[in-house]
């Protein structure tokens, strides 16, 4: 069965900066603020380390980076799907600005992970772009801006709320992420305040001075962003 996905909910995905204890010791500090709060927490990590994360940290959404629409058989250095499933994943991202798919590699990418209950993550750039990866019905559309990726700058609220609303008038079961350059729990509030259902990071949380104590930060603010905006 797919995990069910509660708004509003956090991204923490370390990409490749941090592996083994480092990325082990951060899912812990998670996987505490998810029980703390009651909020889902999706996590990424490297492909070597998706079985120990989801054996440990099960409160967790355990996120695979990539997933392939291979089939058990031939597929040398491919990621196979099954094998991401029985390791616990339950959740990948697809066409990240760092790894991006073609239409016909993320329908059927897409297409797979729904025959096997795998929570899709699906990145889009523009609000062009937003609209035709949700025409995919992916579970989670991703909306960030390349351009601002990594630069620890957030987009406009302009860009934040016409892109939740070009996505929600296409489906209203697609849960939408405001991403790219979320550095602080201010920029976590925002993120939520312009509608959307969930927000993350990456060199926000790993590259800060301390990425247990910005995740704590971030967490934070999710949860008065949840009293704020889902509570009412």
């Amino acid at each position: 069965m797919k995990r069910e996905l509660r708004s509003p909910f956090l991204v923490v995905n370390p990409k490749c900066y941090l592996w083994g204890k480092e990325v082990y010791k951060l899912a812990a500090v998670a996987q505490e603020l998810a029980l703390k709060y009651d909020v889902d927490i999706i996590f990424t990590g490297s492909l070597v380390d998706l079985a120990r994360l989801a054996q440990d940290f099960p409160r967790l959404v355990i996120c695979a980076q990539n997933m392939e629409a291979l089939r058990p058989g031939k597929g040398m250095g491919h990621v196979l799907p099954e094998a991401l499933k029985e390791a616990g994943v339950q959740a990948t991202f697809l066409n990240h600005a760092e790894n991006p798919k073609t239409v016909s590699e993320l329908t059927e990418t897409i297409a797979r992970a729904k025959e096997l209950d795998i929570l899709t993550i699906v990145c889009a750039d523009d609000v062009a772009d937003a609209k035709a990866i949700a025409q995919l019905e992916p579970d989670v559309l991703v909306c960030e801006l390349k351009s601002l990726i990594g630069t620890g700058k957030t987009a406009a609220m302009d860009y934040m709320k016409a892109t939740n609303e070009a996505v929600r008038k296409i489906s209203s079961e697609i849960k939408i992420l405001q991403a790219a350059g979320i550095s602080s729990g201010k920029d976590v509030y925002k993120a939520i305040a312009s509608g959307a259902d969930g927000t993350g990071a990456t060199s926000g949380i790993v590259c800060a001075e301390s990425p247990e104590t910005m995740l704590r930060e971030m967490v934070e603010a999710l949860d008065r962003a949840r009293t704020d905006f889902y509570k009412r």
